[in-house]
């Protein structure tokens, strides 16, 4: 099983997740988040005055998978998120030892299988 987490800009929520729901992902958590990375944050205008914004908002989006199914997710945001301009963001992956489902108490690839 693996875990994807990626980071995006906020606009593109919309597009990433009807993009997600048509292959097949049926659960996701979303997070505000603020960060940057190679851009070093931005300079920004207000009331005249020049100042920098230092950490750029994000959304960090999480979706536990099956093994089968995570490199079809991870294409998926690619393709969705990009902009072609510097901050598209990140996509991370990492395994998941395990996974339970509080409801049914089910656990492992059954606690994710909706996901096939």
């Amino acid at each position: 099983m693996k875990k994807i987490t990626a980071f995006i800009k906020p606009f593109k929520l919309y597009e990433v997740r009807k993009a997600l729901e048509d292959i097949g992902v049926q659960g996701m958590s979303v997070t505000e988040s603020r960060g940057y990375g190679r851009q070093k944050g931005q300079s920004e205008l207000y009331r005249g005055e020049e100042y920098d914004v230092s950490f750029l908002p994000k959304l960090r989006i999480e979706i536990a998978t099956t093994n089968q199914l995570y490199e079809k997710i991870i294409q998926v945001i690619m393709q969705t998120a990009r902009t072609g301009q510097i901050g598209d963001g990140k996509i991370l992956v990492s395994e998941l030892e395990e996974v339970y489902r509080i409801r049914t108490g089910e656990h492992g690839i059954d606690a994710v299988a909706e996901f096939i």
